[in-house]
């Protein structure tokens, strides 16, 4: 073959290539971004539009169902769910994953401004485009520091507008999130006997507030040189302003006085904040919580570090003049930088132990050299490949490379084996080379094109199991693309300038005591045995029928548990309740603090380590309060211990009567709180009442079929009530 000839013949082009390749790879590595999971994006829009103290019911016959006729017949959408609660509705919508999703928000846009009849109190919708691996990556807590009294929770404007806003200035941040914060608020208090006294209803002062705030354009006027453009300024922002919006104004026929009545005369008007819809404790305190959403194609660790470097500059000096701090207590980096430090250590060790096993049985430190050169020009060429590809260095990629390691030294030990093998027949460096890679070349590039061909569908595959495993294929391809090529090239021209005479005798010469004795013992049961195999039928067929037999029956008692991604070890485990409906959020408060009470004793103090004789230790612990559910987290002292703390969180917070939900310990790879393990069944129907009977039985049916004490957990999502409590007029 020529090309191997011209590899033997230019040794110093094929160096060239060799660094070059390296090099790149090297700058590639440096620039590909690196993530915990690969990007799988599957175009999702969500509506969202407030009808502040609207009841659920009335949201979802004025907005939502106006909204779904008006969006189900969009192109590419799979799937429309849709969420009426207390003064808000959410409709979710997810598209087929070749959906160009600007085109979609226009046709959404569209198709919103032809819905008409929608309540005048009712805020426009506002789309918000997302993506199913929108999730967080880091979780920050805003405490107030002990010398400030004030209470945390009328921090929510200084923490948007101060450190959200300078958390997504840092490039690679797509979006800040914050809560527990409550928004400032322009309040009218109205008084009822001085409306009924001045014979005015709610709907007249409604009305006089709309109309009063407003900014009009009035057109132009020329003055002199110079042409004004005028402009009427009515905006309420000030109490003064509301104070004085009339809302009557009459003419006495005999006077001709004029009498008027403001909002001054019948309501009072101060500041204050919005109703609280959650709060948030964070060991024992009140918190505000934000979270931080990676861009598309962004580096974590570089976007972590540039996190890092807000957090310090704020608390060095902004923060504290306001009484706050900030703290991280959540930071994904942690476990890309050990999956890279194990896969590294995998290649140094792997990549040894490959090499001491070519050593023992070439017994030639230059011929084990060149096999062992394969590894890091395979695996750091692949990084060329990956960035090129416009794909990401996490943990997926990662396990691909470690399964890497052992497959691109195949063929460059065939070749050199037969290289070898020409070489103790006599024939010279140049020649052993040249024949011993041409006549195996073939074998070892179909070899190299099954082992890519089977990966060929996940390349091509535009579903989200596609998109999450191309990163390994792409990495496993490219490195045993490269291994043949190695192996044809580089292999060659090596061994023709180590594979000397002295280097073959020497081989020979080395013996390695008790290595020896059992290689040729193996070697000689072996050879016997298939020397009986080919003189015996019956032997042949019933070792056949033995080695699969064998084979399928250790798959069967062995195969593991069945799943879409491994959990893995993450250090948070949490749990969400949803209690009986018509709780208020202080009673919400109470259920959350008994448990936070209940696991107190667990919580370890700064600087404290774990035991592990005794029960683990909490290094975190927080709740979100809700009208409709509680959330609550902890994380363990010693990370290898976070599944304990499930127990003893299910113990606390199913202590309430009539409550559902779950506690789990969080996936690295699953979407949502549930990872992968999660099974959701949808009912559907004309009547209401009928599926919440129908879901009342499924309910009893599933706690039998997966009983709680399994470790299952099923959650009715809203509830298993129709509605809650009301006071009707």
């Amino acid at each position: 073959m020529k090309f191997i000839q011209l590899a033997i013949q230019r040794p110093v082009a094929v160096l060239s290539i060799v660094l070059m390749i390296v090099l790149m790879g090297w700058v590639a590595l440096i620039t590909i971004p690196i993530q915990l999971t690969p990007d799988v994006r599957k175009p999702l829009v969500q509506v969202r539009t407030t009808w502040r103290g609207a009841p659920p019911v009335e949201v979802e016959r004025e907005i939502v169902i106006r909204q779904e006729e008006a969006l189900k017949g969009i192109e590419g959408l799979e799937k429309m769910t849709a969420r009426a609660s207390r003064g808000r509705a959410v409709i979710s919508m997810e598209f087929n994953v070749n959906t160009n999703r600007d085109s979609a928000i226009l046709l959404i846009n569209n198709r919103l401004s032809q819905i008409t009849g929608l309540p005048d109190e009712a805020d426009e919708p506002r789309i918000r485009t997302r993506d199913t691996d929108d999730n967080p990556f880091a979780w920050f807590t805003v405490q107030a520091l002990p010398s400030n009294s004030r209470p945390i929770y009328k921090y929510g404007d200084f923490v948007d507008d101060v450190i959200v806003d300078r958390m997504e200035r840092v490039e690679g941040v797509a979006l800040v999130n914050a809560f527990g914060g409550d928004e400032r608020e322009l309040r009218i208090i109205v008084d009822p006997r001085k409306l009924a006294l001045y014979k005015l209803t709610i709907a007249d002062l409604s009305s006089a507030l709309r109309g009063t705030n407003v900014n009009i354009a009035a057109g132009e006027v020329d003055e002199g040189k110079r042409r004004y453009t005028v402009r009427t300024e009515s905006e309420l922002t000030t109490i003064d302003r509301v104070k004085e919006v009339v809302l009557r104004a009459r003419q006495d026929a005999d006077t001709g006085r004029l009498s008027r009545v403001t909002v001054g005369d019948i309501a009072q008007i101060e500041f204050g904040f919005k109703r609280a819809r959650s709060r948030i404790r964070n060991l024992g305190k009140n918190a505000i919580v934000m979270n931080a959403v990676l861009d598309t194609g962004a580096n974590m660790i570089e976007v972590m570090e540039g996190i890092n470097k807000v957090i310090e500059d704020l608390n060095g000096e902004l923060l504290p003049q306001a009484g706050v701090k900030l703290e991280k207590v959540y930071d994904a980096t942690l476990y890309v930088e050990s999956a890279i430090s194990l896969v590294v250590q995998n290649i140094w060790v792997g990549g040894s132990m490959a090499a001491l096993i070519l050593f023992l049985f070439l017994r030639s430190f230059g011929a084990t050299l060149v096999v062992s050169l394969a590894i890091p020009v395979s695996v750091v060429g692949s990084f060329v490949a990956m960035a090129a590809l416009g794909r990401s260095i996490n943990v997926i990629s990662l396990a691909g490379i470690a399964f890497a390691i052992g497959m691109v030294v195949d063929a460059a030990i065939v070749v050199l084996e037969n290289i070898y093998r020409h070489r103790e027949m006599g024939r010279s460096r140049a020649e052993a080379a040249l024949r011993g890679a041409s006549e195996v070349w073939g074998a070892i590039m179909v070899s190299a094109m099954t082992t890519i061909v089977v990966f060929a569908p996940i390349l091509v595959m535009n579903l989200v199991v596609g998109q999450l495993f191309r990163d390994i294929a792409v990495a496993l391809s490219v490195a045993v693309f490269l291994s043949l090529i190695v192996s044809i090239t580089v292999v060659p021209a090596l061994a023709n300038r180590l594979l000397n005479e002295k280097s073959i005798s020497a081989s020979h010469d080395r013996n390695i005591p008790g290595i020896d004795q059992f290689a040729h013992a193996f070697y000689s049961l072996v050879t016997g045995y298939v020397s009986m195999m080919l003189r015996s039928r019956t032997l042949a067929f019933g070792t056949v029928i033995t080695v699969c037999g064998v084979a399928g029956l250790a798959t069967w008692l062995f195969l593991p548990k069945l799943d879409y991604l491994p959990d893995g070890n993450r250090n948070l485990v949490i749990g969400i309740t949803s209690p009986p409906p018509g709780y208020n959020l202080a009673t919400m408060n109470e259920i959350a603090e008994d448990v936070e009470n209940a696991t107190r004793h667990l919580w370890a103090k700064p600087g404290e380590a774990d035991d592990p004789d005794k029960p683990a230790k909490i290094s975190r612990f927080w709740f979100v309060a809700r009208t409709t559910s509680n959330f609550i987290g902890a994380a363990a002292v010693d990370p290898t211990r976070a599944r304990e703390l499930k127990p003893i969180l299910e113990k606390a917070i199913f202590g309430e009567p009539g409550t559902f939900g779950f506690v789990h310990q969080t996936s690295l790879f699953g979407r949502g709180f549930g990872g992968s393990r999660v099974i959701a069944l949808d009912i559907t129907g004309p009547e209401i009442e009928d599926l919440l009977e129908i879901a009342r039985q499924t309910v009893q049916t599933l706690n039998q079929v997966l009983p709680r004490r399994d470790g299952n957990r099923v959650r009715p999502r809203p509830g298993l009530e129709l509605g809650a409590p009301e006071v009707r007029v």
